[in-house]
């Protein structure tokens, strides 16, 4: 019997923090919904920063003024709410809401795919970048480079609300969650939230600040959806899989992988594209 199906005493206590922040009458305030406004917020603060450097971008001028980033701030959000929702709904749980259609308003209860959120934030800055005459990798790269602070900050939630946790282990960081039965688990979602978040992060820094990759529209983009498909393959490997999906094949290819290994290969020819174009 592996020894994981005992408790093992160096399983450490799920900090059971409340997931809603504050309550007032039916208005409640989540961790997990103000992960994702931190998130954005933050994305758009950085963005104006990089915008505002001008010897960072290909003949020291930036194509993208700060109210256009002003102004895609709430095209943003809906592209990452709207996508993450609707992409949850098709790839992971289609049946629950195709009996339920009501559940889809249900967003503070969970349930939103990074995959989905992509795909609407890239169709909203596509259509954005097109109205105001300027290039699509540009916004690419700028929004690129501050959305791992949200990816992390989202995970980091996940933890809090007890969800998306790990496959059972019995390494000594395993974690015994409320709802993941009588098993320690790997905390999948802090794995996450160092690779896509922190990792992640630091290496788009370097990238723009040393690399002066904006010169080359398209490679921070690239980095980045390349970077966060491989992060997320890495750690499907030690998160559970949805119980209502399961393995794909065997017990390791899950639906997160197979979502993210065409983000690798559309971040590396982003890379390629750029080198070539520049």
């Amino acid at each position: 019997m592996p020894d994981y199906l005992a408790l093992p005493i160096s399983a450490l206590a799920f900090p059971n923090i409340d997931p809603v922040i504050v309550q007032v009458g039916p208005l409640a305030i989540h961790w997990y919904g103000l992960g994702y406004v931190v998130g954005i917020l933050f994305a758009w603060w950085y963005a104006r920063r990089l915008i505002a450097t001008p010897d960072l971008w290909p003949n020291d001028t930036a194509p993208i003024k700060p109210v256009d980033i002003d102004d895609f701030l709430i095209w943003a959000a809906a592209g990452v709410v709207l996508g993450g929702r609707i992409g949850y709904m098709l790839f992971y749980d289609f049946a629950r809401y195709a009996a339920n259609p009501l559940e889809a308003l249900a967003i503070w209860q969970g349930g939103m795919s990074f995959h989905g959120g992509l795909a609407g934030v890239t169709i909203a800055m596509i259509l954005f970048a097109r109205r105001r005459g300027f290039s699509t990798f540009s916004l690419f790269d700028v929004i690129a480079a501050g959305a791992p602070v949200g990816l992390g900050l989202v995970r980091v939630t996940n933890f809090i609300n007890s969800e998306l946790w790990g496959r059972p282990t019995d390494v000594p960081w395993a974690v015994v969650f409320p709802n993941g039965g009588p098993f320690a688990r790997h905390p999948s979602q802090i794995y996450e939230a160092i690779l896509e978040g922190l990792v992640l992060f630091v290496v788009l820094f370097v990238l723009i600040h040393k690399g002066k990759a904006l010169k080359r529209p398209g490679t921070v983009a690239g980095v980045f959806i390349a970077g966060y498909g491989l992060s997320r393959i890495i750690v499907e490997f030690f998160r559970e899989p949805d119980a209502h999906i399961g393995y794909l094949a065997g017990n390791w290819l899950t639906m997160g992988m197979v979502l993210s290994v065409p983000l690798v290969l559309v971040g590396l020819w982003a890379i390629l594209r750029a080198r070539k174009a520049a």
